[in-house]
């Protein structure tokens, strides 16, 4: 598959997930060793601070320790870091990037503030206010229930046609209706689509794979996003017959106890390294081991070929 009219990349896009010690204190040689084994296992396009990366826990101290660090890790050739930001204030959301700039970042994965629901003048304030402020950085947007609105592809080529720096979007969804609104309404930019949604996204066109419960195995992960790029459904088709046992794995083994999409993803970070902490922020409630140690069997039992 050949496109260019894209303004982002089609690649694996992963979350950075933030460790925290005993103490809730950034976990520094963790965060680098997890962020360059991604790295090493050939995700070259990377955030931090979405849902789950904590973005909505941190400190403005947190935020702009965990940048920094972040930044330096992801300044090797070819490799493109995203910061995230998440803040029931736009003004917050202005200085973080601001400051983030200041560092050398020049990409940013916004979501829409979610005290009340935005309505169409607020959305485009926001993003006139986001986008439209800094002219010389990128925009991705995260389009998640939890603001209270969901943009249509519509609303995506709108925002587009105002914003040039608006280069991709974030969705986690398999509905026919919705992913071919975004394809073919707003085909500019580059939609980033999780393992349900991906396969049906591909067979339209050109699109990101945004990596979740796969990321236990990049190897294998990037065969399901070759056989995208290729539209090969016979591919595709083969390899999601096993996301079915992936996700029950996870969810079989924390229950109802965490419902935290961070909770869900250091389960996948703790599978590379057995050093990873699997707590979360208060008051959200993390992982436990003997959690961990039920999803690693079940991992173990029903989908061998998923680990690492």
């Amino acid at each position: 598959m050949t496109s260019s009219t894209k303004r982002y990349r089609s690649c694996i896009l992963a979350t950075c997930c933030v460790p925290w010690s005993g103490r809730f204190e950034f976990e520094e040689a963790i965060f680098r060793r997890s962020v360059r084994h991604q790295i090493a296992s050939g995700i070259r396009d990377l955030y931090i601070f979405g849902t789950a990366g904590e973005g909505y826990a941190v400190t403005e101290k947190q935020f702009d320790e965990i940048t920094r660090v972040f930044l330096d890790e992801t300044k090797g050739d070819g490799i493109q870091s995203m910061i995230g930001l998440i803040s029931l204030s736009p003004p917050t959301i202005i200085e973080r990037i601001e400051r983030a700039r200041d560092m050398g970042a020049r990409r940013f994965q916004l979501s829409l503030p979610s005290w009340g629901v935005l309505n169409d003048t607020e959305v485009e304030a926001f993003f006139r206010e986001t986008c439209g402020r800094f002219p010389d950085c990128e925009f991705l947007h995260y389009n998640l229930m939890r603001t209270g609105r969901i943009l249509s592809g519509t609303e995506y080529g709108q925002l587009a046609e105002a914003h040039p720096n608006l280069v991709a979007t974030k969705n986690s969804t398999a509905d026919v209706a919705r992913l071919t609104s975004l394809m073919n309404d707003a085909p500019q930019l580059q939609h980033f689509i999780t393992e349900g949604g991906f396969p049906i996204a591909a067979m339209m066109g050109e699109c990101g794979f945004l990596i979740s419960y796969t990321s236990t195995n990049f190897a294998k992960a990037y065969e399901f996003f070759d056989a995208g790029r290729a539209q090969d459904e016979t591919a595709l088709e083969v390899i999601s017959k096993d996301f079915p046992d992936l996700i029950t794995a996870f969810k079989e083994a924390v229950g109802t106890s965490a419902h935290m999409d961070g909770a869900f993803d250091k389960l996948f970070c703790r599978v590379h390294d057995p050093d990873f902490p699997l707590r979360l922020l208060p008051p959200y409630s993390g992982v436990s081991e003997a959690q961990f140690e039920r999803y690693l069997d079940q991992l173990r039992r029903i989908s061998p070929r998923w680990l690492p």
